[in-house]
Parts: C-alpha cells; structure tokens; sequence
C-alpha cells in the first residue's frame, strides 16, 4: 500500500487572508505547568523538562479541511444545514478521481460540458459516493501572496451536475471551490446579479454535499483513478468545517 499527501499543512502563510497564529510551547517552558498537575517541582522531571505543545488561534477553514453543508447555508433542501460533526463517516472513504482542468486560465469556470469531457477523456463513469477531485494546479503558488488569486472554479451548474451524480463530497486544489473572489468580484461588476457570489457553495441550499478546499499535490497522483480517498474531518461540535489530512491509498 502507498499513501499520496493531499493537504497543505495548518500554518502561518502569506496565502492565508485568514491568519493563522501558532504559539509553539517547549520542552523546557511547559515544565512548571506540567510537574503542577503532581503536586511536583520542575526539579523532578527529567532534565526539568516537560512536553512540547503548541496554542493555535485559527478558523477551521484555514488549511485543508473539508465544508459542512452549514458552511454554504442555514438549511439545505428545506432543512436544517447538517454541521461537520452530523454527517456521515461513510461519505469520507471512498474510490477517488481526479479531474484535470490545470490548463484553465485562472478565474475561469467549469462547466458541466467540460466535466463530461474529461470523463470521456480519461475513460471513467463516476458512481454514487465517488470523491471527485479538481486539479487546478493552484496549490504550485501555496506560500506565496499569489496564492488566494489562483487556480479556475466551478460554477453552479457544474456543482449541481456532480451532486446530481449521486457525489456527496468533492474536492479542489485551490484555496476555494468556487472561482477566486477577484472573478467573481469582476462578474458582479460586470452583471450586477448577485447570483454570481459564492455561485457553486450556494448550490448547498437546496442539494446536500461536502467539499474540500486547499487540496494539494494531485498532480502527484500516477493515475486519475484507481485509488481510494480519505478525508476524514475532524470532529468539531456544530462546526461549519472540520480539518482533514488527506490522503489516496494506492495498493
């Protein structure tokens, strides 16, 4: 068995417009706080150290992680919105495919046509469950400002046509799903339809699904399919999104 790293670390980064804080605690600075839960002295611990730690002050949308349906809206279908911690474990393993779109110019948008295209390209007929995955090539600008400009994104339309495919979570390499702010700011202007913001999570208010954002390295995959996915979130009570270490299991 091989595992691939889809994820970007949780860190302090310039492509982060949602900062991330990380206070890292040392061996030696946590030893008074450690020997205090003994009734002990730092004296008694090994070379008067204690553990390591470290104090994070984040949003749980910094990092890869994966969207609850509450991210995108209160309810969903008529519902209330399902937060991270209601929906199912199942959604979260499951058979991978990557799509390639990482020749689209930045800004653009996927449509359903184009999906199907690649689909046919690639040989491959999606199934209920399967986890999708955009390749933009955006995560090749992770670290730098660019970062947050990068990457094409998908539309409405092309999000309903995967939900519609019976795909309950999906994913992109890009810091969101839908296309970057600065498109869909020029789309506004241009239009004034305020259709055109935040377009494919809205879709979340009326068919319920998960999706991954600030995937990385699918370029890195040896086969658009052919392996599993697992993105387990991480449990957060009521959250709006839960962090996840990535990964395709390769046998």
């Amino acid at each position: 068995m091989r595992m691939i790293d889809l994820s970007l670390s949780l860190e302090d980064s310039v492509s982060e417009p949602l900062r991330v804080t990380i206070e890292y605690q040392t061996h030696s600075s946590t030893a008074a706080v450690m020997a205090s839960f003994f009734s002990a002295t730092p004296d008694d611990l090994p070379d008067r150290l204690g553990w390591a730690n470290e104090v994070i002050t984040a949003c749980s949308h910094n990092g890869t992680r994966v969207d609850a349906p509450y991210h995108y809206f209160p309810t969903s279908g008529g519902e209330r919105a399902r937060t991270i911690d209601e929906l199912p474990l199942e959604w979260f393993f499951a058979d991978g495919v990557v799509l390639d779109f990482s020749r689209k110019p930045k800004g653009s948008l996927i449509e359903p046509h184009e999906l199907e295209h690649e689909l046919q390209r690639i040989g491959y007929q999606l199934k209920p469950f399967d986890i999708v995955l955009i390749r933009t090539d955006a995560d090749r600008f992770w670290g730098t400002a660019d970062y947050f400009q990068a990457g094409a994104g998908m539309s409405a339309a092309s999000t309903r046509w995967l939900i519609e495919a019976g795909i309950k979570v999906m994913g992109i390499d890009a810091w969101g799903w839908d296309q970057p702010f600065w498109a869909m700011r020029e789309r506004f202007l241009a239009t004034q339809d305020p259709a055109v913001i935040w377009e494919a999570h809205r879709v979340g208010r009326d068919l319920e699904y998960c999706q991954i954002e600030k995937l990385a390295n699918l370029a890195s995959l040896p086969n658009p399919y052919g392996f599993k996915v697992s993105c387990l979130p991480v449990k957060l009570k009521g959250g709006s999104a839960g962090w996840s270490r990535v990964v395709a299991i390769l046998e």
